[in-house]
């Protein structure tokens, strides 16, 4: 039982990681390499007003949102008038993304050198404990509670609203975006900065589980990457589901077989699910064929 919470609530985690790259890269066709490396910097924001002025880092991942989308804005402008305009965005475009995953690693570890952080908060150490054992530290309840309304609340608004179907028309069809007089670019542009503002908030969420350092964005490329193209291609709803699976896959494993088993088993699943679905498992948005 206590694998299965654990897996539940590490998936909650995972998605709140993933779901900003579901946009970027599911939507957008943007392979955003340095997604991981906004959110450790988002996470350092975090940890810079948590101990110097004891606010909740949510609370300061929430006001510095704006700020990360207005980056997301500015980094999409130089990405188009670089590569996308020129049709080069597929290798060059990678190897720009590689290049600010750098810069924001360096720059990290240039002011806060190469040792752990970690934030303070009530309810980082309180946990509730229930008959059998079973134990739901808020550590992990945080975040995953902050993820679920991050993902519900990008679903409905991808669904619902006019930009949020304006953003799947972009994936599905730019021409004919075009043809009702609405700019595919500029509809990138604030949907990239959408994506890089979760990065605001999925840091606060990270350096709440775990302390952080600045390098450490590195080892969750391939999760996120991962969990996206499991979910299916620009389904907020399949990158939950595919986190989820993912997290409950990894705690299985770790408990009964060891951590080191983990990233190969999950990877395997993806591997298969893939196989058999090469969309994901809700398939990527605007494929009719399913």
């Amino acid at each position: 039982m206590n694998a299965l919470v654990t897996g539940i609530l590490l998936g909650g985690f995972y998605a709140a990681l993933a779901i900003g790259l579901s946009i970027a890269f599911g939507l957008l066709d943007i392979v955003n390499i340095a997604h991981p490396a906004f959110i450790i910097l988002g996470a350092f924001v975090a940890f810079i007003f948590n101990s110097q002025f004891g606010l909740d880092p949510i609370l300061v991942s929430v006001i510095f949102a704006p700020v990360f989308f207005l980056i997301g804005v500015l980094i999409y402008k130089v990405y188009y008038a670089s590569f996308e305009k020129t049709g080069a965005e597929a290798l060059r475009g990678l190897a720009f993304f590689f290049g600010v995953m750098f810069i924001i690693e360096v720059l990290l570890i240039i002011y806060f050198g190469v040792d752990f952080q970690m934030v303070q908060a009530d309810y980082i150490d309180f946990k509730l404990t229930f008959g059998g054992g079973v134990d739901l530290p808020f550590r992990m309840l945080v975040p995953f509670v902050i993820a679920m309304i991050m993902t519900l609340g990008l679903q409905y608004f991808s669904s619902k609203t006019f930009f949020g179907k304006a953003m799947q028309a972009v994936a599905q069809d730019p021409v004919a975006l075009r043809l009702m007089a609405i700019d595919p670019a500029r509809i990138k542009r604030i949907a990239f900065g959408i994506s890089l503002a979760t990065c605001s908030i999925a840091g606060a969420l990270f350096v709440i589980v775990m302390p952080i350092e600045p390098s450490i964005g590195r080892l969750y490329i391939g999760i996120v990457f991962a969990i996206v193209v499991l979910g299916g291609l620009g389904s907020q709803t399949g990158t939950l589901i595919g986190a989820m699976l993912l997290g409950l896959v990894e705690s299985l494993i770790t408990t009964f077989f060891g951590p080191s088993w983990s990233p190969a088993v999950a990877f395997g699943a993806l591997i298969l699910v893939l196989a058999f679905k090469p969309t994901g498992i809700l398939g990527r948005v605007g494929d009719t064929r399913g």
